[in-house]
């Protein structure tokens, strides 16, 4: 586990950063005993080890497991029975996770220590921002964060999402320091109403807009939806702000207290200046013009994250985009030592104390031959990684997950000291599936992202995407969902029927072998169709998920939808329709040099 330090003491962090980095080895060794040693008499463990805690019968009797396999023990948990079932601490609060069982959210077991941990993981970040960024220590961080109302199972655990567990579990003291290190009141942020929480933390953006160094929120897709967002309502700030006065819709208590700080007097000047930049034609670099002391935006951008860059890069103004850290709703996993770096080039370097880790080898064909690398395992330690080898990360944590498949792909790039650097190289998540095709979400990504560029010379953006199959045709054929925007402002979108149809071919071209065999050969699989949808459509399929539990700080749009509610959102949404009328290229050699 992370040994104790102060945040605030920045040669500290370093040094413990160089430390945990250098011994890999004996710390991830201290790890897995302590954990064993810990957990040895819970049903689960004592199942497969009959007391022998030696790292080689761990590896020897307990299998590799998905969530589907734990379930049934957190299940039993949730219904009352005790935590020693799978872990010696009482467990605290079930996490939601962004990703599913069978439609459902899962539930992740967590502990207050390993909360503790967590916190104490982000809290190294914060140093390597000073060392990196210039002048960002001397104002505010301007990061916005959406709590979700939370629920309990059968036996009173605490259900929440893991932004909502940190936010609500700062002591009072915590909280004081919070609010002299953040724009926006600890009270604004832990506001259970998403719109008024959104609101006035963007109301104190604005009103302290000089004091803010960097700004941002967890994911690039909720940072944009920030954005949006303000764009929809930068009127009503204006309004605020030169009479002084907060808009009466803004009830909850916990918002007006926290606003009120700020919005004294009223300042036309201010109002003035905002209007002036957000009534221009473009929101190109509306992030450096209303926030002009901001040095970087901080938000993840690897993985399904990615698609998002080039807008991040329009409204941004030249501000790095920093993404932080990686990890899920299992296990922090991994730091990005270098923020500086370009978003497409961002690896992560494993911190050793957070978990024992392996890595299950996943084979460069994967994504062509489907197979499930857990089929045929070949499972290595942290240590015994090589560079440009592809891995599944297996973890072991203190709160009772024990060899769970975390269902990434990761690529090592590198060392920093004896600590891995794994870059982010997709799920092995397959989203469309017709006859012998699977299509995973890394190459539907990549497809898409060869033919956004198209929309490029006509001033047009996508802003979101998700996709479907669509079987009522014969034969099946693959749909996808787009919102296009202009990067002119109130411009009405001219759509080309050219243009969408030579993306609907670029996507086809850029899919693998058996697709494209599918498609001109086998004939198979009929053409791909593009439908372009309303703006505003995404959000309304984000509020969808939203009033099923999930929060807009972990909020992923679904790269693929066969909810049939979600559907007929997406579908009661569409403008027009594009096929692609080209038949994509195939040779059988590329079949066979693909596998």
């Amino acid at each position: 586990m992370l040994p104790k330090f102060d945040p605030t003491d920045q040669k500290a962090c370093l040094s413990l950063l160089e430390d945990v980095t250098t011994n890999v080895k004996q710390i991830q060794d201290s790890v897995l005993e302590a954990i064993l040693s810990r957990n040895a008499r819970t049903e689960y463990l004592s199942g497969f080890l009959n007391g022998q805690v030696d790292k080689q019968s761990f590896k020897k009797n307990l299998p590799v497991v998905t969530y589907e396999d734990i379930r049934p023990y957190i299940d039993r948990i949730a219904n009352g029975e005790p935590s020693d079932l799978i872990c010696d601490r009482p467990i605290s609060v079930l996490l939601t996770s962004s990703g599913t069982s069978g439609g459902v959210p899962k539930l992740i077991p967590l502990t207050t220590e390993e909360l503790e941990q967590r916190i104490s993981f982000a809290s190294l970040y914060r140093p390597l921002l000073y060392k990196y960024v210039e002048g960002i220590r001397e104002r505010k961080s301007f990061m916005l964060y959406f709590v979700t109302r939370e629920s309990e199972t059968a036996s009173g655990i605490l259900v929440r999402t893991m932004i909502t567990c940190v936010l609500k579990s700062l002591k009072p003291s915590n909280s004081f320091i919070w609010d002299q290190s953040q724009i926006s009141p600890h009270a604004i942020s832990t506001c259970s109403d998403t719109t008024q929480s959104m609101y006035c933390q963007l109301l104190c953006g604005l009103l302290q807009r000089d004091n803010v160094g960097r700004l941002g929120a967890p994911f690039a897709s909720s940072f944009l939806k920030v954005i949006k967002f303000l764009e929809d309502h930068w009127p009503e700030f204006c309004s605020n702000i030169r009479t002084g006065r907060l808009s009466d819709w803004i009830t909850d208590p916990q918002c007006v207290s926290g606003i009120g700080k700020f919005l004294t007097a009223p300042d036309p000047e201010l109002a003035s200046l905002i209007e002036q930049e957000c009534s221009k034609t473009s929101w190109e670099a509306i992030v450096k013009r209303l926030w002009p002391n901001a040095k970087c935006i901080e938000s993840i951008v690897t993985g399904t994250m990615a698609q998002y860059i080039p807008l991040l890069e329009f409204y941004s103004g030249g501000l790095p985009v920093i993404s932080t850290f990686y990890g899920s709703s299992e296990c922090f996993i991994g730091l990005n030592l270098n923020p500086l770096s370009k978003p497409s080039d961002v690896s992560y370097t494993i911190i050793p104390c957070m978990a024992y880790f392996e890595f299950l080898e996943v084979g460069k064909d994967y994504q062509e031959t489907g197979q499930d690398p857990a089929e045929k395992p070949v499972v290595v330690d942290l240590v015994d990684v090589k560079i440009g080898h592809d891995y599944e990360p297996v973890v072991t944590t203190f709160a009772g997950l024990y060899r769970y498949r975390l269902g990434d792909v990761l690529r090592v790039t590198g060392f920093y000291n004896n600590a891995p650097q794994f870059h982010f190289a997709g799920r092995q998540k397959v989203v469309l599936s017709i006859d012998m095709d699977k299509t995973y979400e890394e190459d539907l990504l990549k497809a898409v992202t060869n033919a956004k560029l198209l929309l490029e010379p006509h001033d047009l953006m996508l802003m979101d995407f998700s996709s479907r199959v669509d079987s009522s045709s014969f034969p099946g054929h693959y749909v996808l969902y787009w919102e296009l925007g202009s990067k002119v402002k109130d411009t009405k979108l001219e759509l080309d029927p050219n243009v969408l149809e030579e993306c609907c071919f670029t996507i086809e071209e850029s899919l693998d072998a058996v697709y494209r065999k599918g498609r001109k050969n086998d004939k198979n699989i009929g053409p791909l169709e593009i439908k372009v949808v309303k703006p505003g459509a995404f959000d309304e399929l984000m509020n969808l998920f939203l009033s099923r539990g999930s929060s807009v700080s972990q909020y992923k749009t679904p790269r693929s939808v066969t909810n049939e509610e979600a559907v007929k959102i997406l579908e009661s949404n569409v403008v027009s329709e594009f096929l692609s009328r080209k038949t994509p290229s195939w040779e059988l050699h590329e079949l066979y040099s693909s596998r």
